[in-house]
């Protein structure tokens, strides 16, 4: 995607937006935000360098500042749902649908999260870290309050919803890799489905402190 023109800047207030909204055209072109300047994304954003430091102390800061963004909107996903009320099949059906309709959706956002999560600097890297551990607690406690699951303890529930949330990253991750290719991702999602109904019936069958037969 080629540079916006610096004559055009940003509308008023919407200058953050626009310097986020630069990285991740220039990510998704490039694959390497650590390749990135500011002077590159303030040049892409129509502002000048200087405004870039108005909003982000560095590029980390605006690493970070993606980070975050994705994962309120996730959290925000699964806020949305209410475990309690629904079969587990439902939810299941129901939660991937959606996920993979927000992925495509905001698509630019989750290829910079896919890439940075191992590859980005260390402050992007622990951002991300902290934001998974936030998102399986706040699973771990909706888990807690499925009337099927309040009997099973607080450390196994976290282990399953670690299981969940890394299923569900899995499977962002094909879905960006056949969405670029054109591909249906209707494949993908089926598998997704089956691998947490796995997941959720083992949860089922689970006794608190089991241990495997010998």
């Amino acid at each position: 995607m080629p540079d916006r023109d610096s004559r055009h800047p940003p509308p008023r207030g919407h200058t953050r937006s626009a310097l986020m909204q630069a990285a991740l055209a220039l990510v998704a072109s490039e694959s390497n935000f650590s390749a990135l300047s500011l002077r590159r994304i303030a040049r892409q954003a129509g502002v000048v360098p200087t405004a870039f430091y108005r909003h982000f102390q560095d590029m980390d800061d605006l690493g970070i500042a993606l980070v975050e963004d994705t994962f309120v909107e996730l959290r925000g996903l699964l806020a949305a749902v209410d475990l309690p009320s629904l079969s587990i099949d439902g939810l299941i059906h129901h939660g991937i649908d959606l996920f993979a309709f927000h992925v495509r959706e905001r698509r630019l956002l989750f290829e910079f999260l896919v890439r940075e999560r191992y590859a980005g600097s260390a402050p992007i890297r622990q951002a991300i870290r902290a934001n998974l551990q936030a998102l399986n607690r706040q699973l771990t406690h909706d888990l807690s309050r499925v009337p099927a699951y309040k009997t099973i303890n607080t450390s196994d529930l976290a282990l399953v919803a670690d299981l969940v949330v890394n299923t569900v990253i899995a499977a962002a991750e094909r879905i960006l890799e056949i969405a670029q290719r054109g591909e249906p991702i209707e494949p993908v999602v089926a598998d997704a489905e089956r691998q947490l109904r796995l997941i959720f019936l083992g949860l089922s069958q689970w006794q608190n402190g089991a241990t495997p037969a010998r």
